[in-house]
């Protein structure tokens, strides 16, 4: 009798597909990883390089420390103050400015290496110099010592007392007199008392006033700032002095008003002394 096949048999005779087994993922192949190779450093030659290290150290240190003390006791080194007979400290920049109290500010320096000399604190005490805006401080070797001072610049008289004026720059610090011919306007409003910020806005408000009037700053003789919303000139128009009031705004076109107009009022009212301009296209005249 022929046999009777299997159909798992005849399925492989046939060269048909052979049936597929599932394999867990636990089967698959694992790749086992390479631990790098470890390079020992042995304890001697860790030590070695510490020690290395700390004795190169060790030298910097001493070397550094030989050579500050060469720089503070070797006597060339040494800033001979104005008492010598050969002053290596040189001012520059002072006009107004006391040389005398220039100098007082290294007198503690003389005979010391310039080395030890603390250069911001020279700096800070040279500032506090009456006209001293400014220093640079500047150590030459061996022995030399360079001040360049920039001085404030007065932007306005201001009065300290009974017929007593000072001047007063632009950062609103008041400056002692100088014998200076300055030709410059007087500041009201300002006193002495005021801090310096309040100074300082001040002197910023007739800065702004005198640029706005153009030309016609140079004829001020007075501004007033005591009312921050209405600033007040004085000058010489027509031969006699005359007040405007300006208020806080539009100064170039207000003053622009004035001068176009003045002839006009000094022929109508030529006793008028105090103008108000703070109304646009007109001029009034406050008393006469």
């Amino acid at each position: 009798m022929p046999g009777i096949d299997a159909p798992e048999e005849r399925a492989g005779r046939s060269g048909g597909a052979r049936p597929v087994v599932a394999r867990s993922r636990n089967d698959r192949p694992r790749v086992r990883g390479v631990a790098p190779p470890v390079v020992a450093i042995s304890r001697v030659k860790v030590t070695a390089r510490v020690l290395a290290g700390v004795v190169l150290l060790g030298a910097g240190l001493y070397g550094f420390h030989k050579v500050e003390q060469f720089l503070i006791r070797d006597p060339r080194f040494a800033l001979n103050g104005t008492d010598g007979a050969t002053s290596t400290l040189e001012i520059r920049g002072a006009v107004h400015a006391s040389t005398r109290a220039l100098e007082a500010a290294f007198r503690n320096d003389s005979g010391r290496s310039v080395y030890l000399m603390p250069l911001a604190d020279r700096g800070a005490s040279l500032r506090a110099v009456d006209w001293v805006k400014d220093a640079a401080v500047v150590r030459a070797w061996p022995n030399r010592v360079f001040v360049h001072v920039s001085e404030r610049q007065p932007v306005a008289f201001v009065t300290l007392g009974t017929s007593q004026f000072g001047l007063i720059d632009e950062d609103g610090v008041i400056l002692p007199p100088a014998p200076d011919r300055f030709h410059l306007p007087v500041l009201s409003g300002v006193r002495p008392g005021d801090s310096p910020d309040i100074r300082k806005r001040s002197v910023r408000r007739m800065i702004s006033l005198l640029a706005g009037l153009g030309a016609g700053a140079k004829d001020v003789a007075e501004v007033d700032v005591s009312d921050t919303s209405n600033l007040k000139v004085k000058q010489s128009s027509g031969g006699r002095m005359v007040t405007l009031l300006l208020g806080d705004k539009n100064f170039d076109a207000r003053y622009r008003n004035f001068a176009n107009h003045f002839s006009e009022i000094q022929q109508k009212l030529p006793g008028a002394a105090t103008l108000d301009l703070r109304i646009e296209d007109r001029i009034t005249v406050v008393d006469q």
